[in-house]
């Protein structure tokens, strides 16, 4: 298949890359190594599908990511994505995948069971603009997927602060949140290519991950002596069901694939 990726250089687009690549897939990068930059409508043409992992935003940050400039932040993430999608359906895609997020549900009831299908509900700018992209892709004569991605992890700068606040004796705040590996991530946006009807949207999580346990991994990687932040309270955390994804074959790996890359995690 020939994949237009954009993001290409970006955290979850590197990992899509390396995916797709060693699947055979033809990609063609669309990220600023290749001039590409969000809120361009590039010619498309002779490729089969579109993921699209772009996106403007703040340093490390995604809610929030608008900074002190949210006009500039929806006019590339919000009108750039439309005209993205566009130029897709313009030019024949057959597919697109769109990289959304688990924001979108950020204005449910905490402790909330996200099934699949469930409406997005934002509470913030960062959520509006992935769900207006998922309404858009969803009105188009394409077939599209959003997939409602959680916290990915499996690059060194994901937790570093975390791992050097722990190992230098400072003290931790509790914190409990959901994650996913890079690389089952990607194994979903394939799997979603692939499937002949692909849903319109799909969650992606793995991992329901207390600092606790995090850095008790840390603590017999490394043999710290520090003491470990106590367990936060998961009650108020939106669990994300991803049965779609299990359906098609997707099984992520959990605490196994966490425990095995650590190793190249920790400073």
């Amino acid at each position: 298949m020939r994949i237009a990726l954009t993001g290409a250089s970006g955290i979850v687009g590197g990992f899509v890359l390396r995916a797709a690549q060693m699947a055979g897939h033809q990609v063609t990068r669309l990220d600023r190594s290749t001039g590409f930059h969000l809120g361009d409508a590039p010619d498309l043409g002779g490729h089969e599908a579109l993921v699209h992992c772009a996106f403007a935003h703040a340093p490390g940050r995604y809610r929030g990511g608008e900074g002190d400039d949210p006009q500039t932040f929806l006019r590339l993430n919000g009108d750039g994505t439309r005209r993205l999608f566009d130029a897709a359906v313009r030019d024949g895609v057959g597919r697109v995948v769109f990289l959304s997020s688990r924001a979108v549900h950020d204005g449910h009831p905490p402790g909330m069971v996200l099934p699949d299908d469930l409406p997005a509900r934002p509470a913030n700018l960062y959520g509006r603009v992935k769900a207006e992209a998922e309404t858009h892709l969803a009105s188009l004569p394409v077939k599209g997927t959003a997939i409602r991605a959680t916290g990915v992890y499996g690059v060194a700068g994901k937790w570093r602060g975390l791992f050097g606040d722990y190992l230098a004796g400072r003290p931790i705040p509790p914190r409990v949140a959901t994650e996913v590996h890079g690389d089952d991530l990607a194994a979903a946006i394939l799997l979603l290519l692939a499937d002949p009807n692909p849903p319109a949207q799909v969650n992606c999580g793995d991992l329901i991950l207390d600092r606790h346990d995090l850095l008790a991994e840390v603590r017999a990687l490394t043999g710290c002596p520090h003491p470990l932040p106590v367990r936060a309270d998961p009650t108020p955390l939106r669990i994300q069901r991803c049965d779609r994804l299990r359906t098609l074959g997707w099984q992520p790996g959990s605490v196994g694939k966490l425990r095995a890359v650590l190793p190249d995690l920790v400073p």
